[in-house]
This record gives structure tokens, sequence and C-alpha cells, in this order.
């Protein structure tokens, strides 16, 4: 279970041939795996070193809103 409360999504890349993990509520925060999990791992790494850099830089955080609803 991870620790961060981001809503990520995952989907295939055709293009790319490659698992891509979007962490909508964290402008750039992306990552991408060979596998659904890979995906998720590495996402996991990003969204760390997403927040040290915001944090480094004094930039707002955003609290985590869980799943986002779109219309």
């Amino acid at each position: 279970m991870s620790k961060y409360k981001y809503e990520v999504i995952i989907y295939w890349s055709n293009e790319d041939k490659v698992f891509i993990a979007e962490v909508p509520e964290l402008p750039g925060c992306a990552a991408d795996g060979a596998t659904y999990k890979q995906a998720l791992a590495n996402v996991e790494i990003i969204i760390k070193e997403w927040l040290e850099t915001a944090k480094e830089l004094g930039r707002p955080i955003p609290e985590p809103k869980g799943r986002l609803v779109f219309a």
C-alpha cells in the first residue's frame, strides 16, 4: 500500500508500448513501465521526488483529494 494518497491513473500506450502512470494532482508527475506493476512502482518514486523538489523550491504541495471527478 502506498504511503501517498494521490490518485494515479495507469493506462497502456500503444505508441510507446509501455504502461503510463500519471498523477493528475501533481503537474508533470508521471512514469512508465513495461508492466502495470512496474509503472506503479516507478510513479511512487517520482511522487516522492516531485514532493521533495517542490519542498526544496518552496512551492505549494497540493493536498491529496482522492478520486477526481470528471464532467
